[in-house]
């Protein structure tokens, strides 16, 4: 017997090419290729009359071979081979193109098993290119359910099922990591006859039941291993917080916290007494007031003589954090500095030598923080904002700089529970499901290009009423095959064209990240009129004085993604528009869009973006945080989840400790998965 870790060059037919075809589809291991499942399936097991067959539903039928198989010759590249068939019901033509081997294959006076479609008008049916068997031969690709596998370059279904059984006849499955009793509760079939069913069941009926195995399976493993590093955490202890007292700070507000905000911050303070290290997420919509949580999370832990840390993933954000809070602090008592890489040395090694010796109570700053040469006095309580701009690493070297922090992560990308179930399945998540009074919704509107004037004219009066303007472009450069406009070419067209009186500026991620903050400090200073950027401003950007966010080309970007670009205006008094244009006329795509234009509820919007473009889409490619699944899908198979996080809980209850083959099998899994999508211990 082979080994599951063996190479698949091991199998006939598989050399150096065929192999790095494979190695395309990440299959290069006998346990990579068991782990390639289908897709789909076709169902070939079921047997029609020739007289049943109908137009365009491809269906297995036996037919006899009416006569000698003709071929001719039409052209250079294109051979055209004939055969007549037929069943006690009816008679029917075939064609083949380019398949002479077919006048040796179909001997006239016997039966075949063909699989195809029918086509053809009140003249008569015909069949085009079918596949067939002779009836003696084992079933390969007729009178079965056929698997359907995702496919690359060069490698074609047959040739992935043809080395898939290979694997099946020589290698054992992949170990059993479920527990007899857990198996039978939740009725799933054991993994040898799971993996062997998802690639050659007997039914369609097997097939789901194999399918649901090995969803359950995965999100077991993951649910497991989340449910492992809970336990782990709860028996590590800190010091709870003695001084929860936050009336001075509320004091200190030149306004009233929203009841979603007193609701988290109380679940903070509850975290700080418990004396096991915090470990939440606070996630909230654009503008639901997440850094006055931030804030009073960290004047917290400095009344307990902990120092806070705050990292931002720009600095221009890192830099508005400060100006805001510092003045916030300043009457508190709490000394806070700032941190980021463009300071000056001199600047920063002043800065890093007051943290180390306790004279900061609260830093703020960007990956500088992370830096060997930044070290903590006593760092209690770390906390990250737009937490999916960061890796787990990064975060776990902040961490680090204390004793077992406090950890606080906030993002304003709303995520659906069902996925935030997921993605922080070891965090407790906490949601600001309210706006503060005063902060507008945004009047959204989407148009074609025939407006293009009249949006012009708009642009014109926000600039003359003394408000700025962003124009965001879903690519940087102009493209033919794209056919969407660029930012550098439309911010050129504006410029000198459309509004040569108006202070005209571009951003875009190809910069330098030294022009790319000068440009945004610029403009958020009101140092230019309208802003021609790509997606490198959806996070965090405050500029209040900017009313209006005009979105080119809006089909190109994900729901969640137009939210968070609308999110950048409406942050002062004066009303705020968004506009989407788009030359599109799918009516899908309008449907989708004009529902984003009827609500301002980010979670809501996330809901219908998970639905439409599915999780692997859902944050873009920026989003490092979602675990790999081969066959779970987060959106239909949500039952299956709570269950497997039910089994979960219950397998660390009852054999988290066993020293069985499945609890061992089981750990393995869990380490490898995570060692593979390390973004995924958030």
């Amino acid at each position: 017997m082979a080994n599951l870790n063996d190479p698949i060059t091991i199998l006939r037919g598989i050399g150096p090419t065929k192999a790095k075809q494979f190695a395309q589809l990440n299959i290069f291991t006998l346990r990579d290729l068991m782990c390639h499942f289908p897709r789909g399936y076709e169902d070939r097991s079921r047997l029609v009359t020739i007289d049943k067959l109908e137009p365009d539903h491809p269906a297995c039928f036996k037919a006899m071979v009416m006569n000698q198989p003709r071929t001719s010759h039409v052209r250079k590249g294109l051979d055209i081979t004939k055969v007549q068939v037929a069943d006690c019901t009816a008679r029917l033509n075939l064609t083949f193109f380019n398949q002479r081997f077919t006048t040796e294959q179909l001997e006239y006076g016997k039966e075949y098993i063909f699989y195809g479609a029918v086509s053809g008008d009140f003249i008569g049916y015909s069949m085009t290119s079918p596949v067939f068997e002779a009836l003696d031969a084992p079933p390969v690709t007729t009178r079965r359910v056929l698997p359907i596998y995702p496919l690359t370059a060069g490698l074609s279904n047959a040739s992935v099922l043809k080395a898939v059984q290979q694997a099946l006849a020589i290698c054992d499955p992949p170990e059993e990591i479920l527990p007899p009793e857990l198996r039978q509760q939740y009725h799933i079939l054991p993994a040898e006859r799971a993996y062997t069913a998802i690639h050659a069941p007997a039914s369609m009926e097997e097939a789901e039941m194999a399918k649901r195995r090995l969803i359950f399976e995965e999100f077991f493993v993951f649910s497991a291993g989340l449910c492992l590093m809970r336990a782990t955490r709860s028996e590590r202890h800190t010091a709870p917080y003695e001084n929860t007292d936050l009336r001075p700070f509320h004091a200190s507000l030149p306004f009233s916290l929203t009841g979603a905000q007193e609701r988290v911050i109380g679940e903070i303070l509850a975290d700080f007494r418990r004396g096991i290290p915090m470990n939440r997420l606070v996630q909230g919509d654009v503008g639901s007031g997440k850094t006055m949580v931030a804030a009073a999370a960290a004047y917290c832990a400095v009344q307990n003589s902990h120092q806070a840390a705050l990292m931002a993933p720009t600095e221009i954000l890192a830099e508005q954090h400060y100006q805001s809070l510092s003045r916030l602090f300043a009457p508190l008592g709490v000394r806070t500095g700032l941190l980021t890489g463009s300071m000056k040395e001199k600047d920063k090694k002043a800065i890093r030598s007051s943290i180390a010796e306790g004279q900061i109570d609260f830093v703020i700053g960007t990956h500088a923080l992370l830096s060997d040469s930044t070290t903590f006095h006593d760092l209690g309580l770390v906390i990250t904002d737009e937490q999916h701009r960061f890796g787990v690493a990064q975060r776990a070297r902040l961490s680090a700089k204390g004793s077992d922090p406090h950890l606080l992560v906030m993002s304003a990308t709303p995520i659906p529970r069902t996925l935030a179930l997921i993605m922080y399945g070891d965090l407790e998540v906490s949601i600001l499901d309210e706006l503060p009074p005063g902060r507008q919704g945004v009047d959204t509107f989407l148009v074609n290009e025939s407006y293009r004037p009249r949006l012009n004219a708009f642009i014109r009066r926000q600039v003359e009423e003394g408000h700025q303007c962003f124009v965001v472009c879903p690519a940087v450069e102009e493209s033919e095959s794209m056919n969407v406009k660029s930012a550098e070419l439309w911010a050129e067209t504006l410029r000198t064209a459309v509004f040569p009186n108006l202070r005209v500026s571009l951003l875009h991620g190809q910069m330098k990240g030294s022009d790319k903050e000068q440009i945004m400090s610029a403009f958020a200073a009101g140092q230019a009129d309208i802003l021609v950027a790509t997606t490198v401003i959806e996070v965090g950007v405050d500029v209040p004085n900017a009313t209006l966010m005009v979105i080119e080309d809006a089909d190109r970007f994900g729901l969640s993604q137009l939210h968070q670009l609308r999110g950048r205006v409406g942050r002062g008094s004066a009303k705020s528009y968004c506009v989407l244009t788009s030359h599109n006329r799918n009516p899908e795509t309008i449907q989708r869009l004009k529902a984003f234009c009827k609500t301002n509820d980010g979670f809501r919007i996330a809901e219908e973006d998970l639905k439409l473009r599915g999780p692997g889409d859902f944050f873009g490619s920026r989003q490092s945080g979602l675990p790999v699944f081969r066959v779970a899908d987060l959106c239909c198979d949500l039952s299956i989840l709570k269950e497997a996080q039910q089994a979960s809980a219950q397998w660390i209850d009852n054999f988290g400790t066993a020293d069985t083959p499945e609890s061992k099998a089981l750990r393995i899994r869990i380490a490898q998965l995570f060692q593979r999508s390390e973004g995924t211990l958030n």
